[in-house]
């Protein structure tokens, strides 16, 4: 990898969770609102989802700011963006790319393969990523 940067990990069920609230929220939400969101489908206790926040906000996948004695997160990046991250940090690991690229493109139903042929064509005459 040319960049230092850690690559991203998939997230655990909590963290998806708490992710998925974040990218559905109009706006920055405290440790209280993302609790009080998740308690009608699970039981946590509020110092659990506190650690998830800040684990993930150590991780750059949450953005902080204080807001009071509080701290308000936001998502750090679009889920498409942070799908896409995955999926290029996969192939890194994969070993043989094409053989990988193979594989999955074999599994894609036909909407999602004339979506690759989509960002494909948009991609004609545009410089290499990375």
């Amino acid at each position: 990898m040319a960049s230092e940067e850690k690559a991203p990990r998939p997230l655990g069920d909590l963290e998806r969770l708490v992710m998925e609230r974040l990218w559905a929220a109009p706006e920055a939400l405290t440790v209280r609102e993302v609790h009080a969101q998740l308690a009608g489908t699970r039981e946590l206790a509020y110092t659990t989802v506190m650690t998830v926040l800040d684990r993930l906000a150590k991780k750059k996948l949450t953005e902080r700011e204080r807001d009071g004695k509080a701290w308000r997160y936001s998502a750090a990046a679009p889920r498409e963006e942070m799908a896409a991250d995955l999926m290029r940090d996969a192939l890194d690991r994969a070993g043989d790319r094409r053989e990988a690229l193979v594989r999955f493109v074999g599994q894609v139903s036909d909407e999602e393969a004339a979506l690759l042929r989509e960002a494909l064509s948009q991609l004609d005459g545009k410089e290499p990523a990375g």
